[in-house]
């Protein structure tokens, strides 16, 4: 069934967002565009039905226009999520400083404020429960089919679903005697990676060539065949295991991501390093590889009782016990130079975040100090 397409919005303004946003999306992909035109409409059909004096941009004001539309997106229903809400204000800014700059009008950069603009949810760990992985992995087993082996590839990898589409029929390269690993091509971050595997991921891929090589679709190089666009085989995966979760008696609203999740929590109970987790999810930042982990209360009783038993890492013990500080202006000097020195060795404990940051800028500020302390004469 094709879209149906909305009529023009009937505004006076409508054609001047119209140029802005055309103007912002030069760079941008169609899916950037499509929430900017989205917005621009929301915005302007708010005006027409709760101001319809506005005419002109001149006459925009941050209250009650910019506010007034804040609190109408706030008491919708169904209610708008925080996620939908700050992509409306993140992409109507935009808009507006656009127009700020074309029609010299340099108010409309301030309608709406970067303070006005909440924080994201903090995104929690989503891995499968130990049963719902065990059931779906059996299931999946069990069929033996395309999509049964293509979530068993998903889920024993971490790969997003969209990288698994994108694998080259020659993903499985050979990096060693007896070893293998699956090159995963350039995906959601502009990455590539090597995926280490053993022999039972090796077979999954065997039996996805097989099945590849039995579609009546010419081979275009890629392991999963594509009956039309990359997004026609995503939501033919995707209704793939709706069915199966639905069969299981699951919650049919598990989605593909959640089996990355598993598979990273599941390495870093196996002991894999969390730099060397980092490598294997594809991530750029630790901030985002928290995310996927879902560390509980067993997880950091095991850390802790390691740490006892075979401590790996001690902080150094400053080179100046207080016990021996010495008497008079020595004693200031050797005072300083401990406490710098503690700053320095509890700072590094840190993570890399303000805190750590203005803990360094401290312990430089001691450094300083101590340096033109030295050079006082004292009596």
């Amino acid at each position: 069934m094709s879209r149906v397409r909305r009529p023009p919005l009937q505004h006076p303004l409508a054609l001047l967002f119209d140029h802005a946003v055309d103007s912002l999306g030069a760079a941008l992909s169609f899916e950037s565009i499509r929430q900017y035109r989205g917005t621009a409409r929301n915005f302007l059909s708010y005006l027409s039905a709760a101001h319809p004096e506005v005419q002109r941009l001149e006459q925009l004001r941050r209250e009650p226009h910019i506010l007034g539309w804040m609190s109408c997106l706030h008491s919708q229903v169904p209610p708008l999520g925080t996620a939908s809400f700050i992509i409306r204000l993140i992409t109507l800014r935009p808009i507006l400083n656009e127009l700020a700059w074309t029609e010299h009008l340099p108010q409309l950069a301030h309608l709406l404020r970067r303070e006005d603009i909440p924080h994201a949810p903090q995104r929690l760990p989503r891995p499968l429960t130990v049963e719902q992985d065990q059931l779906l992995q059996q299931e999946f087993l069990r069929r033996n089919d395309l999509g049964g082996n293509a979530f068993l590839l998903i889920r024993h990898t971490g790969m997003r679903i969209g990288e698994c589409a994108d694998l080259s029929v020659d993903c499985l390269r050979s990096t060693g005697l007896h070893q293998w690993a699956i090159h995963v091509p350039l995906g959601k971050l502009k990455t590539e990676r090597m995926v280490p595997i053993d022999a039972f991921v090796r077979e999954l891929v065997q039996r996805l060539r097989f099945f590849r090589s039995l579609d009546p679709l010419p081979a275009d190089g890629r392991l999963l065949a594509r009956p039309g666009a990359k997004d026609t085989l995503l939501r033919h995966l995707r209704d793939y295991l709706h069915q199966v979760c639905h069969g299981l008696g699951l919650s049919t609203r598990l989605v593909p991501h959640q089996f990355r999740h598993t598979y990273a929590t599941e390495m870093l109970r196996a002991g894999v390093s969390f730099p060397a987790l980092m490598k294997l999810l594809g991530h750029t930042s630790p901030e985002m590889t928290m995310q996927y982990l879902d560390v509980i209360l067993t997880d950091l009783q095991r850390e802790f009782e390691l740490a006892h038993s075979k401590p790996r890492h001690r902080v150094p013990e400053p080179k100046v016990p207080s016990a021996a500080l010495r008497s008079g202006f020595n004693g200031v000097l050797d005072s300083l130079r401990t406490a710098q020195h503690m700053l320095e060795m509890f700072g590094r404990t840190l993570p890399n975040t303000a805190s750590r940051r203005q803990l360094r800028r401290l312990s430089n500020r001691l450094s300083k100090i101590l340096c033109e302390a030295r050079n006082l004469t004292t009596p």
